[in-house]
């Protein structure tokens, strides 16, 4: 199975006229459109490589120069598209945080050894995150992702063991 390319940002406007996107970031790391940085481009489902040339902030958005543009009428075409990294890609988090599409598709156990099912989501609320579990024939499992409930995430083993809180399975 391949990795799932992540998806970093998407081209919302034409900026100037010498072929300028105007970009919506997806990513807590504007870094990342940094000069010399390649990425993939997908419009439709077409996906091809571009490399950014240069790129500044604007307002909440940034301004990219990508080198395969070189025109108004060309970067008007892009209108719509997301740029995309590989997994490998990604920039390294903290220890003890993880990226979304690191955790979903892991199985979920509950800290006496029962399987719950399988992340299959992560809602992003004002207060902590909350983890979708389906198990099977079983309806959805919404777990708090608070540190007293999620004890241990283990990557390399796509598992997760949470401690439930009282009555949350009722």
């Amino acid at each position: 199975m391949v990795p799932e390319r992540i998806d970093v940002g998407k081209i919302v406007a034409t900026h100037g006229v010498r072929g300028e996107v105007k970009v919506e970031p997806w990513t807590d790391f504007p870094g990342r459109f940094r000069p010399g940085t390649r990425m993939l481009l997908q419009l439709g489902e077409e996906i091809r490589p571009v490399t950014i040339a240069g790129a500044r902030p604007h307002g909440r958005h940034l301004i990219l120069k990508l080198a395969e543009v070189n025109d108004c009428d060309q970067a008007g075409a892009l209108r719509g598209a997301v740029l995309k990294v590989e997994p490998w890609e990604v920039e390294p988090l903290p220890e003890g945080h993880y990226y979304i599409f690191q955790l979903v598709g892991s199985r979920v156990y509950t800290t006496g050894g029962e399987f719950l099912g399988t992340l299959t989501e992560v809602l992003t609320t004002g207060a902590n995150d909350v983890y979708v579990v389906k198990g099977t024939g079983k309806k959805e499992i919404l777990i708090p992702a608070l540190k007293d409930v999620v004890r241990k995430i283990d990557l390399a083993r796509r598992e997760i063991t949470v401690a439930l809180p009282p009555g949350l399975l009722d």
